[in-house]
């Protein structure tokens, strides 16, 4: 354990479920289905975005690094 009970404690955190597209908090849903852990329910809403968002910009840079 952490300096604090909950800090390892992966119950303690929000996770987004990609097959339902909602905000979990817990170990609620199989791994394969899990992004996560994230400290707010916030941030476990935006996390497919936030990835499509890097994704995307990764995308750009290999399309300019490629020429």
């Amino acid at each position: 354990m952490g300096l604090y009970e909950d800090i390892d404690d992966p119950n303690s955190k929000y996770y987004f479920n990609l097959e339902t597209n909602t905000v979990e908090k817990g170990l609620v849903s199989d791994w394969n289905h899990r992004m996560g852990p994230y400290e707010t329910e916030e941030v476990a809403r935006a996390a497919l975005d936030k990835a499509r968002e890097r994704n995307q910009k990764w995308d750009e840079d290999d399309e300019k690094w490629n020429g």
